[in-house]
């Protein structure tokens, strides 16, 4: 089956794809993201919603009020950047020193505000209302707590986020029921021992031997604590330590992060790395401090939620939907889906080109197959139809 996209998304495509390159050029970070904001709010009050500003810090929410009493629905995109300086030679690389959209957001706010544009034109069909929710603060900081505490779900059925992904082919959703992305999690390992001459190590407690040491034990968990079946990881991705060549470091830090896809083995995971923590201390008579950050928890799809993105989906690209994608990345759009019923989805943005190189989210010269923008604008748009036009 070929894609399908809506003839209405093709209509305002060059506007769609503006928006992000526009987006894309003026990277901000965080909480920080009003140049983005405003441009939204712009947008959305051009067009007739009713538009609220500074929800979540600097957050926008959108609405519109259907015809017809029915619930609310919930679309969501995210608008921050990434701390990363671009090293692309695009038309629309980032003005904005060290900062970049390595990630995607930038295209995630165009599509959703593609799709604000089509969806107003059905507002006299509507049976219910949808809420267009533009989120700061993904990249870390956790924006979605800080935009439901400001309400942005008060009266919300049910809501819906979408990530563009190079790791699938343009052409292909990536969704499934349950777990889709992995919780989160930060920690920082400090090792104290005793330093003294490279030459001379008796007397001395070698905190580099020990973190070796610590390493390697603590990739058992992994290996042997947790079931096969269950994917788990525990990365060290910073050492930092030492003063020389030829000296014994009395100190290393190591910092990292831990995934997992339920709660029982994210508490497992924490719960192992305080034991092997303390016997390696006991062993090499460190000191060692252990802190552990729960970040964003996994982000679950809800069945029924699943099941309606699923109908919508196969509308557009057919059977190159419901690829069982899975991910040990975090998302807080989990937050969400804490609350209220919620199904989060992925749309390939893999270059449709062979000849081009996909390239990986996060990295420097990171871009994206923008006809993916229209299969993700396509699909709002179809969702709601299908949910609020076409339900009496």
């Amino acid at each position: 089956m070929k894609i399908n996209i809506r003839s209405e998304v093709k209509d305002i495509a060059e506007e769609i794809i503006s928006i992000r390159r526009d987006i894309h050029k003026h990277p901000e970070l965080g909480f920080e993201v009003h140049r983005t904001a405003e441009l939204v709010s712009k947008h959305l009050n051009n067009l007739g919603f009713e538009v609220s500003t500074g929800i979540g810090k600097t957050g926008v929410v959108g609405d519109l009020i259907g015809k017809n009493d029915g619930p609310t629905i919930g679309l969501r995109a995210d608008m921050d950047a990434l701390p990363i300086q671009e090293t692309s030679d695009l038309p629309y690389s980032s003005v904005n020193e060290g900062v970049m959209h390595a990630c995607g957001h930038d295209g995630h706010t165009a599509m959703l505000l593609g799709a604000a544009t089509i969806i107003k034109q059905l507002q006299d069909k509507l049976n219910g209302n949808v809420r267009f929710i533009f989120q700061p603060a993904e990249e870390g900081d956790g924006g979605a707590r800080y935009m439901i505490e400001d309400g942005c779900l008060d009266s919300v059925n049910e809501i819906y986020g979408i990530h563009l992904w190079n790791y699938q082919q343009y052409g292909e959703v990536g969704v499934k029921e349950g777990p889709i992305l992995a919780a989160a999690d930060v920690f920082s390992i400090t090792i104290k021992g005793v330093g003294g001459h490279g030459a001379a190590p008796q007397g001395t407690v070698d905190a580099i031997l020990v973190s070796a040491h610590l390493i390697t034990a603590l990739q058992s968990i992994v290996s042997r604590n947790t079931n096969p079946l269950e994917s788990t990881v525990i990365t060290i991705g910073q050492i930092n330590g030492g003063h020389n060549f030829n000296v014994i470091a009395d100190e290393i830090v190591l910092k990292g992060t831990a995934r997992s896809y339920t709660e029982e083995n994210r508490q497992l995971i924490k719960n192992r790395m305080k034991e092997i923590i303390s016997g390696v201390e006991k062993t090499f008579s460190a000191e060692i401090d252990f802190t552990y950050s729960e970040g964003y928890p996994p982000t679950v799809n809800d069945k029924n939620t699943y099941d309606k993105l699923m109908k919508s989906a196969q509308k557009i690209v057919g059977d190159k939907c419901g690829f069982p994608y899975l991910s040990m990345g975090g998302e807080d759009f989990s937050y969400y889906a804490e609350r209220i019923p919620g199904c989060f989805f992925f749309v390939g943005s893999s270059p449709s080109n062979k000849k081009l190189r996909s390239v990986p989210h996060h990295c420097s010269h990171f871009d994206i197959d923008e006809n993916a923008l229209l299969i993700g604008s396509s699909i709002f748009v179809q969702l709601i139809e299908d949910q609020l036009i076409n339900t009496l």
